[in-house]
This record gives structure tokens, C-alpha cells and sequence, in this order.
């Protein structure tokens, strides 16, 4: 393996965050603190939608070029 393809795999590992923050419920099932009127739980998982979808972007954009 080259070491530029080494250091490409890297960016793969970023793929693993959301899933990890989110596979844990216990640790944001909670009401508070509420933005906007939204209880955590639910801006919590949709702010790691938002999040997950630039780390997706960047990642496909490191590897395809």
C-alpha cells in the first residue's frame, strides 16, 4: 500500500462519528436544554443529520481527489 493511500483510508474513519454519537441514546434522552422550543432529543439528532451529510461531502471530496 502506498502511503498516500494509507492516508486516504484516514478520512474513512470520519464516517464512524455520527454513528457513534448517535448510538448511544441514553446519553441524549433528555428535554433539556431545548432550542426553540424543540426539546434536545430531537434538534440533537437532527443537528448530526446536518452533520453527517458535510462529513459525507467532505470525505466523498477527499477521495475523489
Amino acid at each position: 500500500m502506498k502511503p498516500t493511500e494509507r492516508a486516504r483510508g484516514w478520512w474513512k474513519v470520519l464516517l464512524v462519528v455520527p454513528y457513534l454519537a448517535l448510538c448511544f441514546p441514553m446519553i441524549y434522552a433528555r428535554a433539556t436544554p431545548a432550542l426553540f422550543g424543540f426539546p434536545f432529543f430531537y434538534w440533537y439528532q437532527f443537528a448530526w443529520v446536518v452533520i453527517s451529510s458535510a462529513l459525507m461531502g467532505l470525505v466523498y471530496w477527499k477521495l475523489k481527489y
